[in-house]
């Protein structure tokens, strides 16, 4: 029977540390596992060069440091809706296989360099951080552009539902808080989705002033539904386009009601046309001018 090894004996096998075994598979130095999910035969594993493994960590680094990395890349000072890249979001993007994780906490994971400094470098850095980093509260207020108590009557009116939870422990505030989370890709959009609100006057109004929102009513489940016409304005396209493209708009935008003048959808989260017009541009901006 051919001997095999998971990542640790390799690394043992090998004399090299489990970090630089990590970034050796990563980066291709050495070949993927051929002995099942996550294990590699002895043959494989005592034909790689150690020293070339060794050399190939540079590092590692905590998620810390590779958070500041990519705010540095976002620009000083962060563009305005801009959340700041926090320890915890280098963590996200490991999950998302943007970033190897190399050890450390799992939510706060120790990173390559060269792989951070490569992501930093992408022109697409805002739209992958909206994509694969969810915001709590207070960050997703920011990336809006709006008061925490304006953000609030957003959750109110059912035009976003959490993606997620994290317990932060606040040790001054009495322990262990559950914090809701949220997708920032949909935060982003909102201005997209809900073209009818008047965006500038949420986003400016006073301290204090009761929020623009709080006189509108929250959406019923299943009966939040746009016109032909509203379709359009989403996806930024002339009304033709939506009309035209049939059963395209059936995973979001189903058709509910028929009449020779006016036709309604079901308005998806965020739109298949107006996420796919979005995420061209990288920056995302639309959903925070």
């Amino acid at each position: 029977m051919c001997e095999a090894s998971d990542e640790y004996g390799a690394a043992g096998r090998l004399r090299v540390s489990v970090a630089a075994w990590r970034w050796a598979t990563a980066s291709g130095l050495v070949p993927p596992a051929d002995a099942g999910p996550g294990r590699w035969s002895r043959r494989l594993v005592e034909a790689a060069d150690a020293e070339a493994v060794r050399a190939a960590l540079r590092g590692p680094f905590g998620a810390s440091w590779a958070a500041d990395r990519l705010n540095e890349a976002l620009g000083e000072p962060l563009p305005i809706c801009r959340p700041r890249v926090t320890a915890s979001a280098v963590g996200h993007l490991v999950r998302a296989g943007l970033l190897t994780y190399l050890g450390g906490d799992i939510a706060y994971p120790d990173v390559h360099p060269d792989q951070v400094a490569a992501l930093a470098r992408r022109r697409d850095l805002p739209a992958l951080l909206d994509r694969h980093v969810p915001l709590g509260p207070d960050q997703a207020a920011q990336r809006l552009g709006v008061r925490r108590a304006d953000f609030d009557q957003v959750v109110r009116l059912g035009w976003i539902a959490p993606v997620g939870t994290v317990d932060i422990d606040y040790k001054h505030r009495g322990g262990v808080t559950t914090v809701l989370l949220y997708a920032a890709e949909d935060i982003a959009l909102l201005a997209v989705t809900r073209p009818a609100v008047d965006w500038h006057a949420v986003r400016t109004v006073s301290p204090g002033r009761r929020s623009p929102l709080s006189t509108l009513a929250p959406v019923v489940p299943g009966e939040d539904l746009v016109l032909l016409v509203e379709v359009a304005r989403i996806a930024g396209v002339g009304r033709a386009i939506p009309s035209s493209t049939g059963g395209r708009w059936s995973r979001g935008c189903s058709p509910t009601r028929r009449s020779p003048f006016r036709r309604a959808f079901r308005r998806p989260p965020c739109p298949p046309l107006a996420r796919h017009a979005s995420s061209g541009s990288g920056s995302m901006t639309r959903g925070c001018s």
